[in-house]
């Protein structure tokens, strides 16, 4: 995937994320190989710059992110700079806000936000993927929220996301118990989308994205704000879901989808 490309940006030195796009799908590479993409403070920045970077190309429809490799998504943050990152309340808190921009990068981008996982998916990276719209993993893939093993108290906006996922009861057991549970519940509790077999995760995928990608814009982007209207509650989030809504009714698109249909064709959307 990451071999030749169209484009690519470097974002980092410890670590690095890598972003390229083919055609209309943006993807978002995690690489920190030796310590299973684990997570270092310049990632996280890198990572918000890179969702926005392709939010803004024209170009992209769809945003994919996966980590390097088979072994892992992400395996948390990369604990070896607590010492030196967070030895103060001040350094915990401007972490903190390090990590949240990057949580926020794709619930804020205006396109749908795929989260590839395989392997270990930990802490940090639990919380990552459930910041992405959609989330496909291996049935062999391992989660784990490991907070209560470290004396960290995750984050109230993370929690937040995870009872709009999964529900109150499975986010108390999942970071209560430290426990480890694989795709397959994953898929039980509603974390996940889909889990496949490892073998068929990049074609499912991509099988997911090309389809996005050929869907309305403007739906797509009213879909994920009424969404997250719904999960947030707030008079600001449910205005611009209305607002989308709106939007896609005056939109050239929605003549065009009508057009398609009555012709018989495959609709040709272009997100206006």
């Amino acid at each position: 995937m990451f071999g030749s490309t169209e484009k690519m940006n470097e974002l980092s030195t410890s670590g690095s994320i890598r972003s390229e796009v083919h055609g209309a799908i943006g993807h978002v590479c995690i690489s920190n190989v030796r310590k299973r993409n684990a997570m270092s403070m310049d990632m996280w920045q890198s990572f918000a710059q890179a969702v926005e970077t392709l939010d803004s190309d024209p170009a992209v429809r769809v945003i994919v992110v996966r980590g390097d490799g088979n072994e892992a998504f992400v395996s948390g943050a990369d604990i070896s700079q607590f010492e030196s990152r967070r030895t103060s309340l001040s350094d915990q808190e401007e972490s903190d806000r390090i990590a949240e921009r990057a949580y926020m990068a794709p619930g804020r981008a205006a396109k749908p936000v795929i989260a590839a996982i395989r392997g270990i998916c930990y802490g940090g990276g639990l919380g990552l993927a459930a910041a992405c719209d959609l989330r496909v993993c291996s049935t062999d893939a391992r989660f784990r929220m490991p907070a209560a093993r470290l004396g960290l108290a995750y984050s109230v906006d993370g929690l937040m996301r995870f009872v709009s996922l999964v529900g109150p009861q499975n986010t108390l057991d999942l970071f209560m118990t430290a426990r480890v549970f694989d795709g397959h519940e994953a898929l039980r509790i509603g974390f996940v989308a889909a889990a496949v077999p490892p073998e068929t995760l990049d074609a499912k995928v991509d099988e997911m994205a090309q389809a996005l990608s050929q869907n309305a814009p403007l739906t797509l982007r009213a879909a994920k704000l009424a969404v997250k209207s719904a999960c947030s509650r707030s008079s600001e989030s449910l205005a611009a879901a209305r607002d989308a809504v709106r939007a896609c009714a005056a939109s050239a698109d929605y003549l065009e989808g009508q057009r398609a249909f009555r012709e018989r064709r495959d609709p040709v959307f272009e997100g206006r």
